[in-house]
């Protein structure tokens, strides 16, 4: 059948306007499709996710509430807070510093931080004054007192495991922006932590279980303590891992070793100190088990030795049995905040994934139960926000938002 001349045109046309058609279409897709290309190179932020944005919300409100810019330091009684909470607050700096996009907004802040750490400073020791578990001093031997200095401050006794907290963020500033000031300071710590072994009793006398880190350079001091010996060994490691010196491998070593003698349980978990007369007060806390799960897993990375990633597992068995949430969220923040830390570092080498669920499951429940209107979190009874709290509630969300090599 011939079709009438009036249909070929209207064929003809449909074509014409079908080709138009693509045509039309095809064009600007091209043309979009470049868009994108140059787009696509034009830098943007990044995109946060949930934990690093209530991480940032968490550090903002501890940034308003509690620290002091003209001071560089945080409140506290009776002006400036003790160490202890400092050192936390420190330590959310620096972890915060690792999210990308928060560095360069941070250096200014960590450099406050470093500089006010400094009012804690205590002056030398006199030469020849021993502690009551008999550590010597000298007068070269400097360390962070508990509370500010003079002075600022009153000053007073050292504590071991302040000192500790504080050297391995100062480790970690290094490793961040190369910061040699930060890593004098850490070794200089580590100086402090090294002299205070206890290898006597006082006068020389015999000591149960010789060895290990009192709690404090306090006279009246008889403990000797698993918080200041696990972050010890990963002082230790961080500073080897830093200068190749093996003097802080051996030192971690040790101190490792004698944790494991002298403290622990043969649940494979730690407990808290052993006093002057041989008595070990067995408490399990959940950051005594974190950070010597740390260190084996520290210790692993630089020997490789399999018997250190062996212990620190088997410390994580027991540990994940014995803190389930809701044991774990009766401690203090700090507490967990120490645990889930190490314990996700360790999870990064083994490739098991309890410590990541356990913090997300810690961090969910925080936001709904212990958080205020202004993102602070209070806890106790009655519920207060505190410096120390807040520190670890912006540490456990920035640790599910960083690489985990970057913890220690």
């Amino acid at each position: 059948m011939t079709l009438p001349r009036s249909a070929h045109l209207r064929s003809a046309t449909a074509g014409c306007l079908l080709a138009a058609l693509v045509l039309l279409l095809c064009v600007p897709a091209a043309f979009g499709s470049q868009h994108k290309r140059n787009v696509s190179k034009v830098k943007k932020p990044p995109v946060l996710n949930l934990y690093e944005t209530r991480a940032l919300l968490a550090y903002e409100a501890m940034q308003r509430n509690f620290y002091v810019p003209s001071a560089g330091l945080y409140k506290g009684e009776p002006e400036f807070s003790f160490l202890w909470p400092f050192s936390q607050a420190l330590a959310a700096t620096v972890s915060l510093a690792h999210v990308p996009g928060q560095q360069a907004k941070l250096e200014g802040g960590l450099r406050a931080l470093t500089a006010g750490l400094q009012v804690y400073l205590s002056p030398p020791a006199p030469e020849g004054e021993t502690t009551a578990t008999g550590a010597s001093t000298a007068t070269t031997l400097r360390s962070y007192d508990g509370v500010v200095a003079p002075p600022v401050g009153p000053g007073g006794d050292s504590f071991y495991d302040d000192n500790e907290w504080v050297g391995i963020e100062l480790a970690r500033i290094y490793e961040l922006d190369r910061n040699s000031a930060a890593l004098a300071q850490a070794e200089q710590i580590m100086q402090f932590v090294m002299a205070g072994w206890q290898a006597a009793g006082p006068e020389g006398r015999p000591l149960p279980c010789p060895g290990g880190v009192p709690f404090s350079n306090a006279k009246s001091n008889t403990d000797r303590n698993t918080v200041t010996d696990g972050p010890a060994v990963e002082l230790g490691v961080q500073l080897y891992r830093i200068t190749h010196e093996a003097r802080y491998l051996q030192f971690a070593e040790m101190a490792y070793g004698w944790v494991r003698e002298c403290l622990r349980e043969p649940n494979d978990l730690y407990a808290d100190h052993i006093e002057l007369d041989g008595e070990v007060n067995r408490s399990l806390w959940s950051y005594n088990q974190g950070s010597m799960m740390g260190a084996g897993a520290l210790l692993y990375q630089v020997t490789h030795e399999g018997i250190y990633l062996y212990e620190a597992r088997q410390t994580a068995k027991a540990a994940l049995a014995y803190f389930p949430y809701s044991r774990l969220s009766s401690e203090n923040p700090f507490f967990a905040a120490v645990y889930l830390r190490n314990l996700i570092y360790l999870d990064s080498i083994t490739h098991d994934p309890p410590g990541t669920g356990l913090a997300r499951e810690y961090a969910y429940y925080a936001w709904q139960r212990h958080r205020l209107s202004g993102n602070l979190f209070a806890y106790g009874s009655p519920p207060t926000a505190e410096l120390l709290d807040q520190a670890a509630l912006v540490q456990i969300y920035t640790l599910l938002s960083i690489p985990p090599r970057t913890l220690f």
